[in-house]
Formats: C-alpha cells, sequence, structure tokens
C-alpha cells in the first residue's frame, strides 16, 4: 500500500502586542500595546470613580433643590445633565493630557496613551479620542433610553442601538492593533508602562555612581541640542529601562552630540537627562524656552 503523504502544516501565526515607535531621532522603541483586559479593567475603575461623584454630586444637587426656591429645580436639572456631560467626556481629557497621559484606572492598570507617530501626544488628538466616546457608546444608550421613556422604543430601535454600541466597544478587539474608533481618529496607542520612580528621585540616584563618574561633563553646546519634547521621551526611555531602548537611544545622543565614550547606556542617559533637566530649568528661570530641538531659546 502507497504511503500517503503528509501535507506540510502550515505556520502558526501568531498575534503578537509588541510594537516599535519611532522616535524624532528615528530611534525605534519597543512599546507593548495593552491587553482588552487591561484596558477594560481600567475603563472599569474610571467608571466606578465617576459614578462615585456623579451620585455624590448627585444628593448635593438634591438637597440644594429641596431646600432652595420653588421653581429652581428645572435649573438644577439643567446643572445636573451639564455637569454628567462634562464629567464623562473632560474627566478622561483632563488626566490623559497630563504629564502621566493616564487617568487613574490607566494608571492602577499600568497604561498610558502615546501617540502612533512618535511625535508629541497633543491636546487635539487626546480631545479627539475621547470625545468620540459620545458616539461609541453614550449617544446611543441615550437615544435607547429617551426611546422607552416616550414610549417609542421597539425591538428594531434597541437592536440599532445595542448593535450600534456594542460593535464600537468591542472594536478593540477586533483589529491587531487594539484601536478604538477614537484611537484610529486620534492617531494614538495604549499601552504598558513599567512603572518606576525618576523625577527628582533620578537627579539624586546612586546606584550608578561609579560607571556615571566615567561620563565627562556635558558642555552647554551639547545640552543647547535638545529641548523639552526630547527630555519627556529621554524620561519615558529610562521609565521603562529596556536595555535594547537604552542601546539604541543612548548610540543616537552620542552620534548627534559627536561622543565617542561606549557602554555605560543607562548611567549615560541618566547623567544626560539630569544635565539636559537643570540647564532647561536655569533657562526658562530666565524666560527662555526651548520646546524641542528645532526650537531656539527665546521668550516663553
Amino acid at each position: 500500500m502507497a504511503r500517503r503523504e503528509r501535507k506540510p502544516r502550515k505556520p502558526r501565526v501568531t498575534r503578537t502586542l509588541d510594537r516599535q515607535l519611532v522616535t524624532p531621532e528615528g530611534v525605534p522603541l519597543n512599546l507593548r500595546l495593552g491587553s482588552a483586559g487591561a484596558r477594560a479593567g481600567a475603563f472599569l475603575i474610571d467608571a466606578i470613580i465617576m459614578l462615585a461623584v456623579l451620585i455624590g454630586a448627585s444628593l448635593l444637587i438634591a438637597a440644594l433643590a429641596i431646600g432652595g426656591p420653588r421653581g429652581a429645580t428645572s435649573l438644577y436639572a439643567v446643572i445636573w445633565l451639564l455637569g454628567f456631560f462634562l464629567l464623562r467626556n473632560f474627566y478622561f481629557v483632563l488626566f490623559e493630557a497630563g504629564k502621566r497621559a493616564a487617568t487613574p484606572g490607566k494608571r492602577l492598570m499600568k497604561l498610558r496613551v502615546v501617540s502612533r507617530d512618535g511625535g508629541r501626544l497633543t491636546g487635539s488628538a487626546v480631545l479627539a479620542r475621547n470625545l468620540l466616546r459620545e458616539i461609541e457608546v453614550f449617544l446611543p444608550l441615550f437615544f435607547l433610553a429617551f426611546a422607552f421613556a416616550e414610549g417609542m422604543a421597539t425591538a428594531w430601535t434597541a437592536t440599532l442601538a445595542l448593535g450600534w454600541a456594542s460593535i464600537l466597544l468591542f472594536l478593540p478587539l477586533l483589529n491587531r492593533d487594539r484601536l478604538r474608533a477614537g484611537d484610529v481618529i486620534a492617531g494614538t496607542w495604549v499601552v504598558e508602562r513599567e512603572v518606576r520612580k525618576l523625577g527628582e528621585d533620578l537627579l539624586i540616584q546612586t546606584a550608578h555612581a561609579h560607571d556615571q563618574a566615567r561620563i565627562a561633563p556635558f558642555t552647554a553646546a551639547e545640552l543647547d541640542a535638545y529641548g523639552a519634547f526630547e527630555l519627556q521621551r529621554l524620561e519615558e526611555v529610562l521609565r521603562r529601562n529596556d536595555r535594547a531602548d537604552l542601546y539604541a537611544v543612548a548610540t543616537a545622543i552620542r552620534g548627534k552630540l559627536g561622543r565617542r565614550e561606549e557602554g555605560y547606556d543607562l548611567a549615560f542617559l541618566e547623567a544626560y537627562y539630569a544635565a539636559l533637566r537643570h540647564h532647561l530649568e536655569r533657562k526658562l528661570l530666565f524666560g527662555q524656552r526651548k520646546r524641542d530641538k528645532y526650537d531656539q531659546f527665546g521668550d516663553s
């Protein structure tokens, strides 16, 4: 009996969450996208916080309405609706536009928002990705609630509203980059971040004192090569503390500055971070701000 040939197996395709983000220097940094579970957990935490604030504000407004003048109930209702709109939208905007680029929920789940093009996370991008949540979730649900309240709800309207909300809500599960509709419009990613104390602790860190002693002091011209934007990107690299990223960024900075010392990547970047931060802060005291490497020191 002839032996049947076994067909070769197709290679298994794995969908990884690892991505590369290219900095303005052209250096690829390794990132990992936030998982669907982590993002859902972050949203649940933020929703609980917002719900607690909403309940507290509702009780306060109810107490004011009961003890207030007659006819003021409609005014308090308008204030409540306006406050609810601002809360569910600008809660996310205010936190993600900050230095950490993360809401309390994202911070607890070790997530943050970054720009997919490697540039600065702008306020317009943060605003776009969060205001679109109104169309993604709240608008269809409010439409359904209004239809039920007015007695106009049918099986079709309920199916349409819930289907609309469900498709957009589960959109991150349907694409490889885990993008919400807001992420698609704003050009953002939600990525994992490694928590590490930096800030002032970095400036007084002594763990690498021996290696840092080998780093020659930086001249004013070397410190003028970069600005506040690059300082922030360097801080993100130091937070992640990924060896490949440290080597790539240290090599790029050495090349731009014309320095030939090799090795001690972490110590070199920490020393340059501390010196650049001190340099920019000192300039700022005299009303001079350098936004990025393309900017010249000028009035703030």
